[in-house]
């Protein structure tokens, strides 16, 4: 029996409809920017395997630096014990970051690490004795799918079944080109009322909600507002950071900084699972009390695992070599020629590019969104050309690994080229 139908007996994959979505692809080893299935086919991975996978798969030095930790120590709990790995990394983390944060607290994933930025900034205020509960969050945001962070985020089909479960947010829209004035007034009437805990954001993209981009300024005075009001202001990086944008964090365009960041996805460059919360010295002393009920309870049993550590370090390592920045820069250029490219096509609706997303928004019959029937015949027609995007509904996107080469890129703007034609 092959892989394909061993995973359809036992398996229950993400984001899948059971019933209508085609067989997996069993991927049997990967290699760049190329995954290789079981029966021969390759395939281009062109959204790096769901955004995480920075320097190509299968990266030597990464599996060196792995398969040297793995020698010496695996995993130890991390409550009462530390390890190299862990402090080399927060070492790292908060230098490249570069603003107010100067702790790091580890957990596994992006939504873990929204879930714990979110009872940080709350127990803040408990620990100090002024309770807060109010939450700013904007319309239309993705930060995860653990409670939380489902309830941060936009009410639609990934928490439609757990609605009633969910705490109230105060939601406003991020501020486009055409919306900034009215989303600002809106901000700035809520976070006066002077009662709120948190503001928490993606940094000026929405990547599931199709990749949508917002104006800098705007969410810079959006920051200042709520600092001054003494809400805590988070930003969710788990996307955007390290260099996806261009820059290191997608915060780096702002003219105000946040006092939270969430970081996972590109952080061990696609190797393992890992998450980190940068926090300022402001909120780690909230905690720091003979009151043991101000203690932060809050861990997972491979916290700061020492192998996801190793990894990212050995990726922060290579993000910062002239080749990974010089190769960043030339995706970002490839894009914006491409986007000059198809500008005017009557198939678009809209082109956003910032770094290295590109992402391309189509003219279609259906509602906008995640679940426009166009996404499945736009899977198929790109995997029948050996090459792997996973459109966020009318949405075709890239968010390529950092290695590709201008001829791989190629290879996927001539392959857009020729599904525009055929929807014209």
């Amino acid at each position: 029996m092959n892989l394909q139908d061993r995973d359809s007996r036992v398996i229950w994959h993400p984001f899948t409809q059971i019933a209508t979505a085609e067989k997996n692809i069993p991927i049997v080893r990967a290699e760049g920017v190329w995954l290789f299935a079981e029966n021969g086919q390759k395939y281009l991975d062109g959204t790096a395997s769901w955004w995480v996978n920075a320097h190509g798969h299968a990266h030597p030095a990464i599996a060196e630096a792995l398969a040297k930790q793995a020698s010496t120590l695996e995993h130890i709990i991390f409550a009462g014990f530390t390890h190299e790995p862990a402090i080399e990394l927060a070492e790292k983390l908060i230098h490249l970051i570069a603003g107010e944060q100067s702790r790091i607290f580890y957990s596994d994933n992006g939504s873990t690490s929204v879930e714990v930025a979110l009872k940080m900034a709350l127990q803040y205020f408990q620990n100090l004795g002024k309770p807060r509960k109010k939450i700013i969050a904007f319309e239309h945001a993705y930060h995860g799918d653990t409670f939380g962070a489902m309830s941060v985020g936009h009410r639609n089909a990934f928490s439609a079944a757990f609605g009633e479960l969910l705490f109230d947010v105060e939601f406003v829209p991020a501020p486009e080109k055409h919306n900034s004035a009215e989303a600002l007034d809106l901000f700035s009437r809520i976070v006066h009322q002077n009662d709120v805990a948190v503001f928490i954001f993606e940094p000026l993209v929405q990547g599931a909600n199709g990749m949508r981009m917002h104006e800098a300024s705007a969410l810079s005075q959006m920051i200042h507002l709520a600092k001054s009001y003494g809400t805590i202001t988070i930003a969710d990086e788990v996307f955007t950071g390290f260099y996806r944008t261009g820059k290191s964090f997608a915060t780096k365009y702002l003219s105000e900084q946040p006092d939270i960041l969430c970081l996972s996805k590109t952080l061990t460059g696609g190797t393992l699972p890992l998450g980190a919360t940068a926090v300022p010295e402001f909120i780690y002393d909230a905690f720091v009390s003979e009151n043991p009920m101000h203690t932060f309870f809050h861990g997972h049993s491979f916290t700061a695992n020492p192998l996801s550590c190793s990894a990212a370090i050995a990726s922060m390592k290579l993000l910062l070599e002239n080749t990974c920045q010089e190769n960043i820069l030339s995706i970002s250029n490839a894009h914006a020629a491409f986007k000059k490219l198809i500008l005017g096509n009557k198939s678009i609706f809209e082109i956003r590019h910032l770094g290295t997303i590109l992402a391309i928004e189509l003219n279609t019959d259906a509602e906008r969104g995640y679940l426009n029937p166009i996404s499945k015949e736009i899977t198929q027609f790109f995997l029948d050309r050996n090459i792997y995007l996973r459109p966020l509904g009318n949405v075709i996107y890239i968010t390529p690994p950092y290695v590709i080469s201008e001829e791989e890129l190629n290879l996927i703007y001539s392959a857009i080229l020729e599904f525009l034609e055929t929807i014209q």
